[in-house]
């Protein structure tokens, strides 16, 4: 049995942030990282200052590579199946590699999992062409043809809010529009076209955008995509520990990235539909620094 006093899920940015500032905190912190973030096929990350452009992958190797140079901080490819409160306080987790290990704390930065539509071609293009977050995304493609995926009130405010970065916009509705008539008469007043027909595919080369295909044979040459897709939480944990959730689907914390379950604490995509690596981050670090206060005042 090996005891730490912090175990953290999920090796990504939120992850390596909190066990960077429990390692400075000279904390024995495990984190559990299976190598699968939902970013992967993203050329290029934005918004976080000092690595504006920076690719997902070079942005995590520098972060693996930064908190390894503290002694304390133990990094390990490996999957956390279970987690179990200690009737003593504390929690086992059981890995895939058959570790059984505790900890006095665990911060869950495991993450979602986008469940991506059976549409051909959309994840090919996932993060790449078609894209979920303007603010992420959209200067890049800034004034070229673009399309919104969505209907009714969600599809005229996504409508509403890509305009900003390309007046060459279609929404395509995929089927029957539910839109207001007011909506209608907006969305036309700005030039945006409302295409009802029901999607066939995204026709791309790796992954780079070339049209959107249609139901009934034809097709529109666009440059990029937005939409916005389902998730479900990547894993079981906040559930077994008995987290509690949000309407939208999210690990419930509080300011200090606590959740329900005293000791629990939770960080990054799973917590937040504010999904930035510079958001991801910050809460991180918050919660790295919470940890290692709690730890003090038990233990002093």
């Amino acid at each position: 049995m090996q005891e730490f006093d912090a175990i953290i899920i999920g090796g990504s940015y939120a992850g390596l942030s909190a066990a960077l500032a429990l390692g400075r905190s000279r904390r024995r912190v495990l984190v559990l990282d299976t190598g699968r973030p939902c970013n992967r096929q993203t050329p290029h990350s934005h918004n976080f200052l000092t690595q504006d452009g920076a690719t997902p992958t070079a942005l995590r190797a520098q972060a693996r590579a930064e908190v390894q140079h503290y002694p304390t901080i133990e990094l390990r490819a490996d999957e956390a199946l279970t987690a179990t409160a200690l009737p003593g306080g504390g929690f086992r987790i059981e890995t895939a590699a058959g570790a059984s290990l505790t900890a006095s704390k665990l911060l869950l930065a495991t993450g979602v999992i986008d469940l991506l539509p059976a549409l051909p071609g959309f994840a090919e293009c996932w993060g790449i062409s078609v894209l979920h977050c303007p603010y992420c995304h959209g200067y890049e493609v800034a004034e070229q043809r673009l399309g919104v995926i969505g209907n009714g009130e969600m599809g005229f405010a996504f409508a509403r809010l890509i305009h900003n970065w390309s007046r060459q916009l279609t929404l395509f509705t995929d089927g029957p529009a539910t839109l207001s008539p007011a909506q209608l008469q907006t969305l036309a007043r700005h030039g945006i076209t409302v295409v009802e027909t029901p999607l066939a595919g995204i026709v791309h080369t790796q992954g780079q955008l070339q049209a959107v295909q249609l139901a009934d044979g034809s097709a529109r040459p666009l440059d990029a995509v937005f939409a916005r897709v389902p998730f479900e939480q990547a894993g079981t944990l906040a559930r077994q520990l008995g987290c509690a959730f949000t309407e939208m689907g999210h690990v419930q914390v509080d300011d200090f990235q606590r959740t329900s379950v005293p000791d629990v604490f939770a960080a990054g995509d799973a917590t937040t539909p504010f999904r930035a690596v510079s958001a991801a981050v910050a809460a991180g670090g918050k919660a790295g620094a919470l940890i290692n206060m709690e730890l003090i005042e038990e233990r002093f």
